[in-house]
This record gives C-alpha cells, structure tokens and sequence, in this order.
C-alpha cells in the first residue's frame, strides 16, 4: 500500500557536548570538544572536516517507493537518497559516528542531547537501507528509540516515530520494531489530544509499513489503534487522513480483519470521501475505494456499502466501449423510454431547433421528479466519458479484484447505476454478464430498485432474455427477481412483455432447475393470484380514497406502463404452458410446486371456465405435492439427526401443501373437475397432512378444502363427521390457542377464547385433550387476571372442563390458577361462583 514521507521543516544542530562552529572548519586545540565514551571510558574527538548542511528538509514533501527487498510492497518512507545533512562529497564521515549517536540516546542523558541525538539519526536514517542497516548493527536502538516516544517534546517524538518510521521500511526489521513493543507505545502516543499532525503522520505511517506484513496487521488491528485510525480519518490534516487511509487499506488485505472494520464503522466514515461532494484527496479516495472494494466480497458487507450511496461497478477496460453507439433521436426521451411530448412544431428562427432538442419544451407541462433528473444526469455523464474514451482507462491489472479474479470499482449510486446500464447496451456479452450481474447485487431496496427502472435498465434486460447465452440468462433472470420485489418495478416489468420471454423460457425442455425458480419466482410475483382477485371485487373508492386512486393511476401514467402492453396474459391459458406447470407440480422442489400453484391459480382467475385447466391431468400433480417425502416415514429421522434440515424441509413442505390446497380448493368450484377426481383420496391425503407437524399457518386451506369435499360429497357436517372433528382437533384448536398466546388485542383474546369455549361446550371429542396438549392452560390462567368479564367467564369454563381430567390438576395449579381464582371468590367478582367450583375441584 502506498505511504507518504513528510518531512517537517527542521533547524538541526549538533548536541551540546560536541557543537561545531558553522564558521571555522579549524577549531582550536583549547576548545576541541569531547565526547565521553562510556564502553572505552576515553575521549574522543570529532574530526575538523565534518560539517552540516545549513537547511534540513524545508517541506513535508510526499515521496513514495518500492521495497528494494524483493517484497514488492511500497512504503512510506521516501526514495532511497544520501542523507540531507552531510555533504555528498563525504558520505562515509558519519558513519564512524552512529554509535555515538546511539549512545547518546541513553537514559542518563540530558533531554536535549538525546533529542538531538534522535534527530541526527532520523535524518541519517533517510539517506537509504545501507545507512538503516548502519544504525540497526547497535543492539537496543530500537529499544531507546521506543522509549523516546513517551518523551514530553513533539520534536523528539516526531524524530523517533520518523527514525521507527525509516527502519520499519526495510521487511527484516520489522518484526524488531513490533516486538520493542512501538505498536502499543503508538498506541498511548495518537491518544493524546495535544499531537501535533507531524507526530500523528510519522507514527501512522510507521503502523503503514508495519501493516504491510499480514501478521501485523492483525496484530495491530486488534489493539486500540484501529478506532484511533478512523477518528483521524476526520482530521484536518490531510497527511494523516492519507496515512490513516493506507493503515486500513492494509488491514482490508486480511479476510479475519473485515468483521472487526466493520463493527468499527469504517463503512461510513470512508464511503463519505467517494461520494461527489466528499472532500479529500486523491490518495485518499484511493485508499478508500481500496478498503470498500475488499469488503464488498462479502454479500452482507456489500450491501452495507451500497446503503451508502455507493455501486460496486465492473471495470471492463476502455476497448469494450467502442462498440457503444449512441442513439440519434429526432426528440429527446427519458432514459427509462419515455418520451417527452412535443408542444410545438414550429421550427426555428434560426434553424436551431434541431440542434438544441428539447429546448422549447413547455416547462408548465413538464414534471420531471429528482430520480427522473438524477438518471438524466448520470445518463448524460457516462455517455459524454463513453464517446470521447475517458472511460474505464485505469490500468486493469492495478485495480482490485474480487475472488473471481473480475476487477471492480466503485462509483456514487448515480454514476455507478449510469455506468451499468450502458454496458448493458454493448457488444461484449462477458461485460453485460457482469453488469447484470452488479444490477442484481445492488437492488437491495426501494431506491436502488427506481433508480435502476428510471435509468432503463428494465428493457435492455427483457430484450437480453432472448439470448443464447446460458449464463446471461441466468444472471438477467436474478436481476429481474431481485428488481420485481418492488410492486410498482413490478408492473413496469409486467408493462415491458416480459411475460412471454418467461414463458418461452419456462417451456423449454432442458432448462436448469435454477433457471426454472427465478422465472416461476417473477411469474408468481406478477401473476399474484390475491392481487388478482381484489382487483376483480374492488368496487370502487371507499372513505373518500377516490383521490388517492386518481393519484395511483396518474403514477402509473408518470411511470411509462401502458395498459395495452399488459395484455400478454392470455398466453398463459396455452395448454403448453398448463402441462409444463403440471409436470413441476409432478417433478419438482417444493419450492417450485408452491409457485406453480400459484399460477395455476391465477390462470383459474382469468379464466373461470377452467376448460383448458380441467383439460390436463392436473390431479396427478395435486396428488405428488399431497405426498411430501418429509412427511412419510423419514420425519422421525431426520428430526433426531438434523433438526435444522428437518424444520426447514417441514416448512417448504407447508408452503407448496398450502398453495396446492388453495388451488383444489378453486378447482372444486367446477363440477366437470369434481367428477373427474377420487375425493376419497384427497381427503384421506389431506386429513393425514392435517394431524401432521407441518406449521399451523400453513394448515388454513388444508382445512377449508377439507370442508369443501366433505360437502360437496354430500353429507352432512356433524360433530361427529370425522372430517369436521379432525379439523376441530387439529386446526381450529391450535389456532384459536395462538391467538390467544400471541395476540397484543385484548378483543381478539376475547373473540378467540368464546369461539374455544363453545366448541368444548358442545362436547367435541377430545377437545379439552387438544387444549392441554397445545398448552393451553398458562394463556388461559394468564387470560383470567388482564381480560374482560366475558373473557374470564369463557376461560373459567373451559378450565373447569379441563379439571374434569385430574391430568389437568398440576398443570393447572402450576399455572397460578389457586391463587387467581381466590381473589376473584373473596372479592366476589362476577363468575365467583364458577371459580369457587373449580377451586373444589384442584388438589388443596
């Protein structure tokens, strides 16, 4: 990763102990100074010839370059050069005095000789790896050098973190600096809210070098530094943003740092630098765009960056778009196809009007919404980069990669949906595949989903339904489902004909059962039976909602649908399309069998005569999605060996076992279909799934077409119909019960509890079992203390039913009924009298 080298602007002067004179080279013999050698314990003198450059480096000027260690990293520390402070005519003069620099860093030394002493070694250290490799030949000096970091002089800790700095470029050195403990002392050091940015930048560009090894930086990054790191993303220097940007590029490298980065919020405080008002400079953008694009190979991860405003984009390089032609229009239209209506056919003065199209427009007439404008813009500014070949020229082997090796960018959400749907209009059907593919990834909600649809994206993708390209099938396939989750995206996609390219799909003999889910998905979601039917019944505005209505239709209008194009469901009613839905019904997931149902059913509501339903064996496929492999004689096995497997395939199960009963109950109404089927059977294959562990919610129109062939067979529904009991026993109760549990609606306790009461009064067998069984008793005694008098009278005698059964004693008494019914006798609350006889009833 890239660091900066700044050099803040210095006046050097040798120590006290051993100054020279800046004007004689020759100094007398009297006033020759010293310098005490506490190995040797001699004097020794420093030689007349050694002088200093009168300026140190006067800017903080930003150098980079490549390790020369075979590494390839780059670090942050400037180029190679001959140290700043002694003459090039003598490079090796100060070499023989390294060591007494070192020393000079001693604890025992005056403050100020040790300060310049460190800084004398850190500008020595600039000159290059050679002069670095001098220093690191005196044990301790990386120890000493740490020490100093805790020094109270910001010029002595910006020496020491710049020496730290200078060693850390060179790989071998730098588990030395990790292990004198620098990483902690950097810690303690940018705590402090008194730094200066000098100090800030050089130590952060140390943990920059640092960072470079992978096994330091998630060893940095699970200190205190990393929360630092990001707060000084905020700073005002734009040095230790950069900085602070590369440390956490770095830390990006490391798939075990991505969770500990994004509980930190780096998200959000490195998107704000990308986005078009963001601030900062390129380097940090960069940085950014680094650490944003490693966490987007993590679906979760990604989608928090795109609730950022932000689009990962596919970089295809500048020669795909030369195949980019660019419409020429007569008139100018929205990018979703939209045209915009022409009020006046007069032409120009000057001949201009074809010139300047749109222009004389009528403004009163016109009303462009911000996401209509937004896709203009962003339309406008990518086909301008297109044309002129300012696109994607980026060198592609630079740029990261996900883990399929594809490179990405990433863009604000307007240019980014801008960019992908003009690479939907090229030539180059691997870039297209990568654009859907980003299409889909990126419609996580409702405004990612309308930028995409006023950006045209919809019609290029239905016209690409049409290739002969697998995996652009497949992909445009998943943008579409991902896209049709909106409703209103949803009739504009329905608006676009996209009916018939599905259904085309769909009747294709060997198409992939991945393939067949996404388009049964965006059918079922089109072809929504329930949708269907309130349109059927709706009668009309009620309580004053014709306004609303109005509105509604005008958006539809504003969107582009026309109602005309909607009518392409009549190829539904094919018998082609009929049997191929059959035979899922037949052959495949549960999945699938629930949405085939689904649209079986909405093909019953468009067409009531049901002739083309009734015409294909349709009963076959009922009767395979009635027998669920889960619910035969593995359930017990696959509960006990892999409960999770068993609940999930238990609730797919329920799904397509309640969508096909929804449909047999809608086939029942004809009596052609009635006749034709053995209603014995189906009513022994439902009645065995309604005392089965499918989920409740799923066992309603289980029950109901239980009911309907019950009386459509003719007799009778009694209490002691086995249909009518089971269904008592095993649906009603169950759901009376959970409404009681979870209901927030005191009535709805109330209207469940009498519905419960009534049914046990009428002496339905086993009904108080069913009430026990389903733990009943808590919510019943629970009932009696918050509900109303008519609740508490209902549950008071459902209770004492239930304490018929001396089974029911503990549970009962467990529940806290002793108690409850006691306040209610002493307090002679109505329906005291029933509490005290089921008091006398429980064990004392």
């Amino acid at each position: 990763m890239l660091a900066f080298a700044v050099s803040a602007p210095f006046s050097f002067k040798l120590p006290r102990v051993f100054q020279l004179s800046p004007h004689n080279t020759t100094i007398p013999e009297r006033r020759r100074p010293t310098v005490f050698s506490y190995k040797t314990h001699q004097h020794i003198l420093l030689p007349h010839h050694y002088k200093l450059k009168p300026r140190l480096l006067s800017d903080r000027s930003v150098l980079t370059r490549l390790s020369n260690d075979g590494s390839g990293a780059i670090d942050a520390t400037p180029p190679w050069s001959s140290p700043p402070d002694v003459e090039e005519s003598s490079p090796g003069i100060g070499d023989g005095y390294v060591s007494l620099f070192v020393r000079m860093l001693g604890l025992d030394n005056d403050p100020l000789d040790r300060e310049q002493a460190i800084v004398a070694l850190w500008k020595y250290s600039l000159g290059g790896k050679k002069y670095v490799d001098t220093i690191m030949q005196f044990p301790g000096c990386i120890n000493l050098t740490v020490n100093l970091l805790r020094s109270e002089s910001s010029s002595t800790c910006e020496a020491a973190a710049g020496l730290l700095r200078s060693i850390s470029m060179v790989n071998i050195y730098k588990d030395l600096v990790a292990e004198s403990g620098a990483i902690q002392e950097f810690a303690g050091l940018l705590n402090q809210h008194s730094l200066t940015p000098e100090v800030k930048e050089q130590s952060i560009c140390t943990l920059w070098n640092l960072s470079s090894d992978e096994k330091l930086r998630v060893k940095i990054a699970n200190t205190d530094i990393l929360p630092i790191l990001i707060k000084c993303l905020d700073d005002e220097d734009i040095k230790v943003k950069e900085a602070a940007g590369g440390v956490l590029a770095n830390f990006a490298l490391s798939q075990a740092n991505h969770n500990i980065l994004v509980e930190a919020g780096v998200i959000p405080k490195l998107a704000k630098f990308l986005k078009p008002d963001g601030e900062g400079s390129k380097t940090i953008r960069k940085e950014a765009r680094n650490v944003l694009l490693e966490l987007s190979k993590d679906e979760y991860f990604r989608i928090l960056i795109i609730e950022e405003g932000l689009v990962p984009v596919p970089i295809i390089g500048a020669a795909a778009y030369k195949s980019f032609k660019p419409g020429l229009h007569s008139w100018p239209s929205l990018p979703d196809g939209t045209e915009i209506e022409r009020t006046s056919n007069t032409p120009s003065r000057f001949g201009a009007s074809e010139l300047l199209l749109g222009l004389n427009v009528d403004e009163k007439n016109v009303d462009i919404d911000e996401a209509k404008m937004n896709a203009i813009v962003g339309r406008t500014q990518q086909q301008f980069l297109a044309r002129i070949g300012a696109i994607d020229i980026e060198d592609v082997k630079k740029v990261p990669k996900l883990s399929s090796g594809q490179p990405l960018t990433i863009l604000p959400w307007m240019d980014g949906v801008a960019r992908l749907v003009l690479i939907l209009e090229l030539e180059n059907e691997s870039a297209i595949l990568r654009a859907v593919e980003s299409i889909a990834d990126a419609s996580i909600n409702e405004q990612m989903r309308m930028a995409f649809k006023e950006a045209g994206a919809i019609k290029h993708l239905i016209r690409l339904l049409g290739t002969d390209d697998y995996a652009v099938k497949l992909a445009v396939t998943h943008a579409l489902e991902k896209l049709s989750v909106s409703n209103v995206i949803c009739q504009v996609i329905e608006a676009e004909g996209v009916i018939d390219p599905l259904i085309d799909i769909l009747k294709h003999p060997e198409i992939s059962e991945k393939l067949m889910e996404k388009t049964l998905d965006i059918l079922a979601r089109i072809l929504d039976p329930s949708t269907e039917m309130k349109s059927k019944f709706y009668d009309g505005p009620v309580n004053g909602s014709k306004k609303r209505l109005d509105a509604a239709r005008t958006s539809d209008v504003s969107m582009g649908i026309d109602v005309s194009k909607t009518n392409t469901r009549k190829s539904l009613l094919e018998s082609a399309v009929i049997s191929r839905l059959v035979e899922i019904l037949k052959t495949s997931s549960p999945n699938l069998q629930r949405k085939a149902s689904s649209i079986l059913e909405f093909i019953i509501i468009i067409d009531p005569s049901m002739d083309t339903v009734t015409s294909v064996d349709i009963a076959s496929g009922l009767d395979a999605v009635f027998q669920q492999k889960v619910l035969k004689d593995m359930e017990p096995v696959l509960e006990d060996e892999n409960p999770e497997e068993y609940i999930l395939e238990i609730e797919e199960a329920g799904l397509a076992i309640s969508a096909a009963s929804r449909l047999l109950t809608k086939l029942l109404d004809s009596e052609q279909f009635y006749h034709k089927i053995d209603s014995t059977h189906f009513s022994t294959l439902l009645r065995n799934i309604l005392k089965s562990s499918i989920p409740l919610q799923n066992k309603d129109w289980i029950a109901a077409c239980l009911v309907k062939l019950g009386s459509l067979s003719g007799s009778k529904l009694t209490l002691e119909d086995p249909i009518n009991m089971e269904v008592t026993l095993y649906e009603t109760i169950p759901r009376l019960l959970e409404q009681i549990k979870t209901s927030f609606s005191l009535d709805a306790k109330e209207a469940a509890v009498v519905e419960l009461n009534r049914i046990i009064s009428e002496g339905v067998v086993d009904a108080t079992r069913a009430v026990a069984s389903e733990g009943g008793i808590f919510p019943l005694v629970k009932l009696i203390e918050e509900g109303s008098e008519r609740a508490v009278e209902a549950s008071l005698s459902i209770l004492y039913n239930l304490s018929m059964d001396s089974e029911n004693h503990l549970a009962i008494v467990a529940a806290g009924a002793v108690p409850v019914l006691k306040r209610i006798v002493l307090a002679q609350r109505p329906h005291w009298t029933l509490a005290l006889h089921l008091l006398r009833t429980l064990p004392t």
